[in-house]
């Protein structure tokens, strides 16, 4: 899974995710549930006689081919570790939705590392799958992000949320919930794979790209005061002093011997 966390889920603002917080509170087992709701919906489980992939024992992601509004996308990755559903620039660009405009998102997307990435905006689109009485369609909110990726698009949980959907990493599976019965998506062991060695391809270049060329010095988080070491060359973190620092000699007639302490703290010596 890609962790990604993030977005406007609850609010596209700190205060809009900390009002959801403390209404999560408030909210019962009961509420989140709609208890009749489950009732009436098929029975979603997965069987021996249902695996769709490899035979052998596999490690495969779950990538998928679906209608995304009129167009049939494949090589998506269905990621139930990501907080928001990904479209990249990329399939964006090439789909040419024409009237469809990005709608300008504050909050931004953080991968398992911590890194960032700043969506380009947010558009939403119509998601398809399944065939025949079990086809599904669900309107969603998709992030533009322009960076360099093996897939086309992440549904994330909102996705799965939407279609009331189950997978199986085992079975090669997507499973969802239709009136009366249980739609059903299997994946591609074969796209899984090539998608995989693109994706590791990829990543090795970026950080062969990287040792070679150096990477630009990351902007100072306002919490600390170490800058980071470019990436590839080995080199520890140089820690900057938070202020000026002053020279005090600690035995007389020897300067050799000395100590350096911050100005703020001599201040504070003399006055006592």
């Amino acid at each position: 899974m890609r962790m990604i966390i993030g977005g406007p889920m609850g609010g596209d603002s700190h205060h809009a995710r900390k009002s959801q917080v403390r209404e999560a509170h408030d909210v019962s087992l009961k509420e989140v549930l709609d208890v009749e709701a489950m009732e009436d919906a098929p029975l979603i489980q997965f069987g021996r006689a249902e695996r769709s992939g490899p035979r052998t024992s596999h490690n495969n992601a779950l990538i998928i081919t679906a209608l995304l509004t009129n167009y049939e996308v494949g090589r998506i990755f269905i990621d139930s570790g990501s907080s928001a559903d990904i479209l990249f620039a990329e399939t964006y660009d090439q789909m040419q939705l024409g009237d469809v405009s990005l709608e300008k998102v504050n909050t931004s997307l953080y991968r398992f590392a911590g890194e960032v990435v700043h969506p380009r905006g947010m558009v939403s689109l119509a998601l398809t799958m399944g065939v025949g009485v079990t086809r599904k369609t669900c309107m969603l909110k998709f992030f533009v992000v322009d960076v360099p990726s093996a897939y086309n698009g992440i549904p994330g949980r909102p996705t799965l949320n939407a279609f009331q959907a189950v997978i199986s990493t085992y079975h090669m599976k997507i499973n969802f919930s239709t009136p009366g019965e249980v739609g059903e998506v299997q994946g591609n062991p074969l796209q899984s794979r090539k998608c995989y060695m693109e994706a590791v391809r990829k990543g090795q270049k970026r950080t062969s790209d990287e040792a070679h060329q150096g990477v630009p010095p990351s902007k100072k988080r306002n919490d600390t005061c170490a800058e980071e070491a470019p990436v590839g060359t080995g080199a520890p973190a140089k820690v900057q002093p938070a202020e000026e620092l002053l020279n005090i000699k600690i035995i007389p007639g020897h300067p050799e011997k000395i100590t350096r302490i911050g100005s703020q703290m001599s201040k504070e010596t003399k006055e006592e």
